[in-house]
């Protein structure tokens, strides 16, 4: 059962947003308080898809130029600001993928630690890092983009209007992509129900 408070919370957000986005629109300026909003979730979202933390920086930067730009082609009627925020993020990624070249790793350096984070932080963060791609790169690729959407925190809405999907598709899609995992990871497949259960 959905919760209540996260549907207006959904919504008083959309309208924060949509004044944000008029004021942008105005004044370049005002693009800061979506942008602080926003920055955190979208790199999170590319650094799961890149694993690089210097990619991810670069695609997020990208990004937030692209949204900027395009601010003036936005329209609400169509998307939330948060949704059509996705849907430049998955395309950045996209075309940033098809763009890289394959690189051989260092032996060792991505074992050096970002300096916020102590050691043990780091690799723990690393090692988690990698076990999420591996199991990420263990479905077919359009499950995954619905799985690293999810993980960015979008709802079944945003990720179909991100993805270009109906939301049942995005839910069937979910429920796939979880059954795989669970195999993968030598669980019992969920029988409680089908997709949208």
């Amino acid at each position: 059962m959905a919760n209540p408070n996260s549907v207006v919370t959904r919504a008083a957000l959309s309208d924060a947003d949509a004044e944000l986005v008029a004021a942008a629109l105005l004044d370049r300026a005002a693009f800061a308080p979506l942008y602080q909003q926003y920055v955190d979730p979208v790199f999170r979202y590319c650094l799961r898809r890149l694993g690089s933390r210097e990619s991810a920086e670069d695609a997020t930067s990208q990004v937030f130029t692209k949204v900027l730009a395009g601010l003036p082609g936005y329209r609400a009627e169509r998307s939330s600001f948060r949704s059509w925020l996705f849907a430049v993020s998955h395309n950045v990624l996209v075309d940033f993928e098809r763009a890289r070249r394959p690189q051989q790793e260092l032996d060792g350096a991505d074992l050096i630690a970002d300096p916020d984070p102590g050691p043990e932080d780091a690799a723990l963060a690393t090692e988690s890092r990698r076990e999420v791609q591996l199991l990420l790169a263990s479905v077919p690729p359009d499950q995954r983009r619905v799985l690293e959407l999810r993980l960015a925190g979008l709802t079944t809405a945003e990720i179909a209007q991100a993805l270009g999907m109906t939301p049942n598709a995005v839910r069937v899609s979910q429920f796939r992509a979880m059954t795989r995992l669970r195999l993968v990871m030598g669980l019992a497949p969920h029988r409680t129900g089908g997709p949208d259960a």
